[in-house]
């Protein structure tokens, strides 16, 4: 099973593009995560069962193992990301000559919930912007990055893997590779573009030390600044602006995509800026459109007064 396991990641890696943190995911997935919890990983849970062999594998056992990961208390959100994993395995397994008939494919997926995306309200992300010392080369970097997130509905590893030469400050535009390699332009506007041009000239050169590379952002050794680093510069400066949520590199991206919608934007140009597929992705934000409507219609609409607001 670690051999083929090892040869569907080269696959992953080598023909599909897949990124590092889908194949992360995928390798927990499969293989179960050791470092803590219950063994939550389809490998796991087959050797539990005493299974060493993938082509052992039926129906029965696949819905056994997703009654186990509900009784583990495990969210459905989580399991449908498993049930994912386990399909692409067997995809792979297929289109390999390994197996000749997939046992799995139309095993369903359990309901997801629908949870709306949390977001900060336009006060708190202020707040969390001017937080950084713009008086210190790491101050003037964190405050640019934040801006970028921001400013651009970035995904964390769209940003850090910004080179110097995807960047048009002229045009305010950035070139971004997204998901699937699929490239996209992003606008920013002028409050991130004087964030970006004082990071280039009065921090970059001074993080980059004696190195020269064409990455964006650098940490204290001049390489590129990684996912992680990203996350801890948030969290810190989330703290020190008093935000009581958990704040991580796409809280700032739902903040952008609510934040546009809710001031007027089209659906369809929020999801071409956000680098979605599909319209449904993006149309989990409109929740905040619709909730505005409400309190304008409840604001302005004379039979939707209070008595008291017409006695005013």
């Amino acid at each position: 099973m670690q051999e083929i396991f090892d040869r569907y990641i080269n696959y992953l890696q080598a023909e599909r593009n897949v990124s590092p943190y889908t194949i992360r995911n995928y390798s927990n997935d499969l293989l179960g995560n050791y470092k803590r919890g219950s063994e939550k990983g389809f490998f796991q849970f087959l050797r539990l069962r005493k299974i060493n062999s993938i082509d052992s594998v039926d129906k029965g056992i696949l819905r056994d193992y997703l009654s186990y990961l509900i009784d583990l208390g495990v969210a459905k959100g989580s399991i449908t990301r498993k049930l994912s994993a386990i399909r692409s395995f067997y995809r792979f397994l297929l289109r390999e000559g390994i197996l000749k008939s997939n046992p799995i494919e139309q095993t369903a997926s359990p309901r997801r919930e629908a949870r709306l995306p949390s977001f900060l309200t336009i006060e708190e992300t202020v707040n969390l912007l001017k937080t950084p010392d713009i008086a210190t080369p790491h101050g003037l970097r964190d405050r640019c990055l934040m801006e970028l997130i921001y400013a651009a509905g970035l995904r964390v590893s769209e940003l850090v893997k910004l080179n110097l030469m995807q960047v048009d400050l002229d045009a305010y535009e950035i070139r971004v590779v997204g998901k699937g390699s699929k490239e996209r332009v992003v606008l920013i506007g002028e409050p991130a573009a004087k964030a970006l041009s004082d990071y280039l000239d009065n921090s970059r050169s001074l993080l980059l030390g004696n190195k020269t590379n064409n990455d964006l952002f650098i940490n204290n050794k001049g390489n590129r600044l990684s996912e992680r680093m990203v996350q801890k510069i948030l969290n810190k400066y989330a703290k020190r602006a008093g935000i009581d949520k958990r704040v991580h590199p796409h809280l700032l991206r739902h903040t952008f995509a609510t934040h546009l919608l809710d001031g007027g934007a089209d659906l369809r140009v929020v999801q071409e800026l956000l680098g979605h597929s599909n319209l449904s992705t993006t149309q989990i934000y409109t929740h905040v459109t619709q909730r505005r409507a409400r309190k304008v219609y409840l604001s302005a609409h004379p039979m939707a007064k209070t008595d008291e607001d017409l006695d005013d």
